[in-house]
Order: structure tokens, then sequence, then C-alpha cells
């Protein structure tokens, strides 16, 4: 090899070397002046979202969620989905009044959050490490879309995690998002008075995508991947004992979600999804027979409401057997009018009266 070619050579190193290094600052600098390049995922593991009830007057109750998704985009756009039926309150039943009663998650299974994080608020974060900023985002949630602002602590926790967390808890007016009603259905179960608010705290933590994944600093973050919300709740897995059963038919017959025309047996199609999802349930109460018992207000003959009791009563278990349940596992009675829950003076008490109730009957 000749001393020209050597020096020739190095001279080429040189220069690679030298446009690798101006490659890298470059790309250094784009993510110091975009923190979000490449998207972030969010970390369930690590992550936290909880709200604080108060019953009594004085006693408050924590609860969670155990499954949320989200990301956040290079463009700062951020989306986390909360799966409400992983509602955590450390006990089973009353998970299950929130999710049927508060929630309704067999009409509305999850919650979304999203907002827009400006990156020029932190875009000196890998320096400073923490920062609060004002946020504004969106809450989706039983069907209502609201907007909120708050302060909110960016945190750096490594070069490739960040937590993006309350500053201070956030108070949610249940009315906000039409949940009165299953709010004094939570308290007719638990026989409480219950505060009409809830306080909401949250530590979202991200990890940072990498770009070898398939990620650059002008795509956006990897799609969240849809959970299935039908294995999401905090329960047994399997069958159901006794008193597990007759637990959720008891909350199950105090929804009020299944609907007829009026004075008609015919089910209305909105029924549909509280009807299937106790179907799921009946299914795992095996060696157990499940009475589904029709009621109505008074208005009407006695024979008559007799006849629509029943009516109505033949018609949900028609419609639960159609789900693939055995024959045997469901009786029908009409009571007419003779057991009322309320007043039949007032439009609110007749409807309480006019109900499907589901009950285990002793083999």
């Amino acid at each position: 090899m000749s001393f020209t070619y050597f020096i020739h050579k190095t001279r080429v190193f040189a220069l690679f070397a030298a446009l690798m290094m101006v490659l890298a600052f470059g790309q250094s600098a784009q993510a110091q002046l975009n923190p979000f390049a490449s998207g972030w995922t969010l970390n369930p593991e690590m992550s936290n979202l909880s709200f604080q009830s108060v019953k009594k007057q004085t006693v408050v109750e924590q609860s969670s969620f155990a499954t949320i998704e989200g990301a956040i985009s290079p463009s700062g756009e951020t989306d986390v989905t909360v799966f409400l039926d992983s509602v955590d309150t450390k006990i089973d039943l009353r998970n299950v009044r929130m999710r049927f009663l508060f929630f309704e998650t067999f009409n509305y299974p999850k919650a979304t959050i999203k907002t827009q994080i400006d990156a020029a608020l932190i875009n000196d974060l890998a320096t400073v490490r923490r920062k609060t900023i004002p946020v504004t985002y969106e809450i989706d949630l039983h069907g209502i879309t609201k907007s909120y602002t708050s302060d909110v602590a960016v945190t750096l926790l490594s070069d490739d995690l960040v937590s993006v967390a309350s500053k201070t808890p956030i108070s949610i007016p249940v009315a906000d998002f039409d949940l009165m009603g299953g709010l004094e259905k939570l308290q007719a179960a638990a026989n409480v008075t219950i505060i009409p608010s809830a306080t909401i705290t949250f530590d979202f933590v991200f990890g940072r995508n990498s770009i070898g994944s398939g990620g650059t600093n002008n795509a956006p973050a990897p799609a969240v991947k849809e959970t299935e919300t039908t294995s999401v709740a905090l329960e047994v897995e399997g069958d159901f004992d006794r008193e597990a059963c007759k637990g959720r038919f008891e909350i199950l017959s105090r929804t009020g979600n299944i609907y007829f025309a009026s004075g008609s047996a015919r089910l209305d199609s909105k029924s549909a999804p509280l009807l299937n999802s106790l179907a799921g349930i009946i299914a795992r109460c095996p060696n157990m027979i499940i009475e589904v018992g029709g009621h109505t207000d008074s208005l009407g003959s006695d024979a008559t409401n007799q006849r629509l009791s029943e009516a109505r009563a033949n018609t949900v278990t028609n419609y639960l057997l159609g789900r693939d349940l055995k024959k045997g596992t469901l009786v029908s009675k009409g009571y007419g009018e003779a057991t009322p829950l309320a007043s039949n003076a007032t439009s609110e008490g007749r409807w309480k009266n006019r109900r499907i109730e589901f009950k285990v009957l002793s083999n």
C-alpha cells in the first residue's frame, strides 16, 4: 500500500466520521427541541389512575383502574384509554356495582383522555428533568366529552422514561357526565349517601419508542392496541360460587336497563348490551336455577298487569336462552303489581316498579 493511498483512505475515513458526527449532532439537537421525537408508549405496570369518593360525609374510599393504555405522538398528542371494567375497589361486589350501576360498562366500556402537550414548554426537560405545565385535556366518559385545564408535572425519569402526573387532585362532578342516575343506584344498593363528585389523581409513565422499531422523528407513535374488554374485570376466572352469583343478580336487578315498548312485552334493542353481559354471568353460575321475575306498576287491572309481567319475563328468558344457555337454567315468573319497590303515586315510583329481577333459586 502506497503512502499516498494511505493518506487518501485516512482522509476519506475522517470525512465520513465528521459527517456522522454532524448527523448525530443534528439528531440530538432535534430531539432536544422535540422531546417526543419517535413517540412514547404508556407503561401500564408503572402507571396509575385513581379516584377518591366520599360516603357518609366523612368516609374516603380510593379506587383505581387495572387496565390503561396510551401513547404520546411525536407532535405531543397524548391519548390514554381507561378500560372501566377493570375498576378496582378491592371488593368484588363493589367492583360489580361500579361496573353495572355506575359506569354502565355494558354500554360504555372505556373512557379516554386526550390532550396536546406543547413540546416548546418542555424542550429543556433533558436539562431541568422536571417541569410543571398547564394542560387542557378532554375526558370522554359515559358518552359525554368535557374539557378541563389543570397543572401537570412532567418528569424525565431517565433518558427513556417520562412521567406525566397530576400536580394536585382534580375534582370531577358526577353530573358533568350524566352519572347522577348511576350514583343514585349505588346509594340504594349500598344504603349509603355518596358525595356527587370525585377527585382524580394520575401518574402516567411513558417509555420512548426506539427508532429501530419503526419510529422516526416524523412518524406517529405506534397505535394503542385495543384490549378485549371482556377479560379485564378483576374477578375470579372460571365459575362463580353461589354467593358471588347471588350478589351479581341482585345488582343486575337494579340496573333498570331492560326496556320494553309501552304496555308491551316486546324488548327494545337497547336492552341487548345488558342482557348479553347477563348471559355471560349466568353461564358462569353452573348447576343453579335462575329466576327471571317480571314486575309492573299499578296502572291497569290486576289481571292485565299479571299477564304483562309474565309475558315480559318470558321474553327476557327466551332472549337469554338464545345466547347458548342450557334450557333448564332459567325459569320465568310474573309478579304483576304485587311487589312494588316504590309508591305508584309518582311517575318515578312507577318507573322503578316496572322491572325485571333475577335471583338464584334453591335447587
